[in-house]
């Protein structure tokens, strides 16, 4: 992955220049450490949304979806039924994908279930941050994404499959996987070293 100059002559991650909006969330949000379970569920709800798709239209629709899909809180998400899947597919301002939108109703329940079982959904997903420090960069999986990927699947999530969540572990500082040279880079490494990942007792250790 290379850089570009930005609007302020600073070096970016490439993909920045695909459009305006981009440049917001990358030096945002895009790559720094999560560890609340609204945001990391929000994403992972917009990623299974992005499939087959560009991430700008997810990323232009992301209010709407919001607002359809009650800020993302879990346990309102868990409770919605038949009613509220019809109103889904009826709004406009979302991408009405029955089967997506499922999806989402469905992980929100599973969700509630990971949560009994690990304390948190933040808990759960920060096992699988990679233990190198970065990764080859231009890459659309890893072993850490097949894995949380196919534990998630047997947990009865749906719309994660190993690229899927890659993203969403790009997206939510799992990885660094911003450009070498990037503004945003040592940032990213600098909260993550200043970040206290949910569940574990030590920095470095492992549940």
């Amino acid at each position: 992955m290379q850089t570009i100059e930005g609007p302020d002559g600073r070096p970016r991650c490439r993909w920045c220049a695909g459009a305006p909006e981009f440049l917001p969330y990358h030096d945002e949000e895009w790559g720094f450490p999560v560890g609340d379970d609204r945001l990391l569920f929000e994403k992972l709800a917009l990623e299974s949304f992005q499939s087959g798709l560009s991430w700008r239209t997810i990323l232009n629709k992301r209010e709407a979806f919001r607002a359809g899909f009650a800020g993302f809180e879990i346990d309102k998400v868990a409770a919605f039924a038949e009613a509220d899947v019809e109103r889904l597919l009826a709004d406009a301002g979302i991408v009405r994908h029955r089967g997506k939108i499922e999806a989402v109703i469905n992980n929100a329940r599973r969700a509630r279930e990971l949560i009994a079982e690990a304390g948190s959904l933040a808990a759960f997903v920060w096992r699988y941050e990679p233990e190198a420090p970065g990764l080859p960069q231009s890459r659309s999986t890893a072993p850490e994404s097949v894995a949380l990927s196919k534990a998630l699947k047997q947990r009865g999530w749906r719309f994660v499959g190993p690229t899927t969540i890659f993203a969403f572990m790009q997206a939510m500082g799992l990885v660094n996987d911003h450009a070498e040279g990037c503004i945003s880079r040592d940032k990213a490494s600098a909260l993550r070293a200043a970040f206290t990942v949910p569940g574990r007792q030590a920095r470095g250790g492992r549940l």
